[in-house]
């Protein structure tokens, strides 16, 4: 379990973590989302002890984890897959690592072959692709068979199988009773992967919702209506808190109105429809929405948008 209760971290007159509270529960992937510079990373370093918050605690599996016997046990991160000596194998890194928390060769072979780096793992790190880099700083995470993981952006790099890999990976940990917490700028796969979601913007948190909780308060679901007469059913439904918004000449987007009264003006002014379902609002929609006035860096014609 990872526990964070009103964590805060300025830099001089910068504060980038501002009374950032939120809970990570067993069993369960935790997906942690919010655009560049919202604070993320800064959060997830005072989680691993690597950063002094200003204020606030962090407490892992019920304890500070800096005073964690064990750390490798407590809590398994990957921050930065690059954080290895080039000039070592992978096999010789985490040996090196697996000794200082007095576990065998036989550890080390067995997150080898869970994270599928068997075939390389002789070979030195430096001339590694960024995707088996990942891998190897998973390999690290899972080092210690550790109660709580908390990964940042374990899918950079990797190819769709490797994304699948993690997935699985990160569902089955969640399933033996592990706390998962990862971050992902993929929002599609945060959809597939997570159960709740903590989003956070300039350094605090905006939402901590099941991914189902957050995507239906924060887009509205759309009809999808495809017509020959696209043009006249627009006029038709348009009105006081209704959207319509044209995909292509013969296909509609509504919003502020149910299917079946769609369906019924549409039979009333003898239009035909070619189809008539819902659309359901995307992570991506949401996250958007959610993150709209909370994003350090945008162009000009985002801007212009809001």
């Amino acid at each position: 379990m990872i526990e964070v209760e009103n964590l805060t971290k300025r830099y001089g007159d910068r504060t980038a973590v501002n009374r950032v509270s939120f809970q990570v529960n067993p069993g369960t992937v935790t997906g942690f989302l919010g655009p560049n510079g919202a604070g993320k990373s800064t959060t997830m370093r005072m989680i691993a002890g690597l950063d002094q918050p200003t204020a606030g605690r962090v407490r892992v599996n019920g304890r500070d984890y800096r005073n964690a016997q064990a750390p490798m046990a407590e809590l398994g991160v990957l921050l930065e897959a690059k954080a290895v000596h080039p000039g070592r194998s992978a096999r010789d890194h985490l040996l090196v690592l697996a000794q200082t928390a007095g576990l065998g060769k036989a550890r080390v072979d067995e997150v080898i072959e869970q994270v599928g780096l068997a075939a390389v793992a002789g070979r030195r790190v430096g001339g590694f692709s960024l995707g088996m880099g990942q891998r190897l700083g998973i390999a690290v995470a899972l080092l210690g068979k550790p109660r709580t993981i908390m990964l940042d952006e374990p899918v950079n790099g990797l190819d769709p199988e490797g994304v699948r890999w993690v997935r699985t990976l990160l569902r089955s940990l969640a399933d033996q009773g592990c706390t998962v917490l990862v971050s992902s700028h993929l929002l599609g796969e945060m959809a597939e992967t997570a159960d709740r979601l903590v989003v956070i913007g300039r350094g605090q948190v905006i939402a901590d919702s099941t991914v189902e909780e957050f995507v239906a308060g924060m887009v509205a679901d759309a009809v999808v209506v495809r017509t020959p007469e696209a043009t006249r059913l627009r006029t038709l439904l348009s009105g006081p808190g209704v959207t319509v918004t044209a995909d292509s000449e013969d296909a509609l987007h509504v919003r502020g109105l149910p299917t079946d009264q769609i369906g019924r003006a549409a039979w009333q002014a003898n239009i035909p429809l070619l189809e008539l379902s819902v659309a359901r609002g995307s992570l991506e929609e949401a996250f958007m929405q959610a993150t709209n006035d909370s994003t350090e860096f945008i162009s000009a014609r985002q801007e212009a948008v809001r």
